[in-house]
């Protein structure tokens, strides 16, 4: 038996299979297409594109796998909090909802801050971590938090927000510096491609205050190197760095107020292979495959499954 899920962030059209038997996913992914120059899309634009690239998705993953499926779960908003909503989720929302229909299987709603966590955590091979306490980041085009993550009976997992960054978004600073460089948007692999050709080293002093990052510095400070003259490989690189800079300040407060828990990263921003390697050596930090740390369905698929799970064991509980 399979899990589906589906997944239709302001970025991406994903839909995923799980299999918990054999512990795998398979999973069909489009980025949703910007013109060339533009900084993102509008929310109308990207129900259309989600509307036209869903079907076809589906139909390539189910040719690749002739599953049963057993139960469906789609990212329903950004993340469990009081008017977090965004009208992109809405077409797989509501895909998921008639397949369920359809197949008179059980439907779950999941928010897309679950879904990166658990697919990173599927990725690092540390699903096992949903037993305990852990602290997981969520670092993307449109959030920069810090979450401490707890069992739940309700949601699986519960999350407390424990830091975030009080302007702008790491996954913002990327693609601004980017554009800024001449790269299409979304910028992050382009401009970590810049970075590591880069051979110089930057000594930042990032603003960070009771745990919450500042990174509105960044852009500017960039677009000072660039009318300076300055290598593209360089700014890519300080760039990069700043965010790195926060993001370790971030850590080491968190680690200082809850203990030595394990870390999670989880989000676009963090399939950056300079940040990826610098954090796994300092903190032995769980990271997702860059495949599982970019939006994708595969943590709404396996959620599908562990809401089941968990119903099951309720009813088997009233006998």
């Amino acid at each position: 038996m399979a899990y589906l899920g589906f997944d239709t962030s302001n970025y991406t059209t994903s839909v995923a299979l799980y299999f918990p038997k054999e512990n795998r996913i398979v999973h069909e992914k489009r980025l949703l297409p910007v013109k060339s120059g533009e900084k993102g899309l509008r929310q109308s634009d990207a129900v259309f594109h989600h509307t036209v690239a869903l079907h076809e998705l589906c139909q390539k993953l189910f040719e690749r796998e002739k599953a049963a499926v057993n139960a469906v779960c789609a990212s329903a908003f950004p993340r469990f909090a009081e008017n977090s909503y965004m009208p992109c989720f809405l077409v797989g929302l509501n895909t998921a909802s008639c397949i369920s229909s359809i197949l008179n299987v059980p439907f779950f709603k999941t928010s897309h801050q679950h879904g990166h966590i658990l697919a990173a955590l599927y990725s690092a091979g540390r699903l096992d971590l949903l037993k305990e306490r852990f602290i997981a980041f969520h670092v993307s085009g449109g959030t920069t938090e810090a979450l401490l993550v707890s069992p739940s009976k309700e949601n699986i997992f519960d999350v407390k927000l424990t830091a975030y960054s009080l302007d702008l978004k790491a996954g913002q600073a990327v693609d601004r510096v980017g554009l800024m460089l001449g790269l299409d948007f979304p910028c992050g692999m382009r401009l970590d491609e810049l970075a590591s050709k880069s051979t110089k080293s930057y000594k930042i002093k990032p603003t960070v205050i009771d745990g919450n990052c500042s990174l509105s510095g960044v852009e500017n400070k960039c677009r000072k190197m660039l009318e300076n003259g300055e290598e593209k490989e360089d700014i890519a690189r300080f760039c990069i760095e700043y965010i790195s800079a926060s993001l370790e300040k971030m850590t080491d407060f968190l680690l200082e107020k809850y203990g030595n828990l394990p870390l999670l990263y989880a989000g676009g921003v963090m399939s950056n292979s300079l940040i990826r390697e610098k954090f796994q050596k300092k903190y032995g930090a769980f990271f997702a495959a860059a495949e599982f740390s970019s939006d994708n369905a595969a943590g709404a698929a396996i959620m599908s499954y562990l809401k089941e799970k968990q119903k099951e064991e309720k009813q088997c509980q009233q006998f």
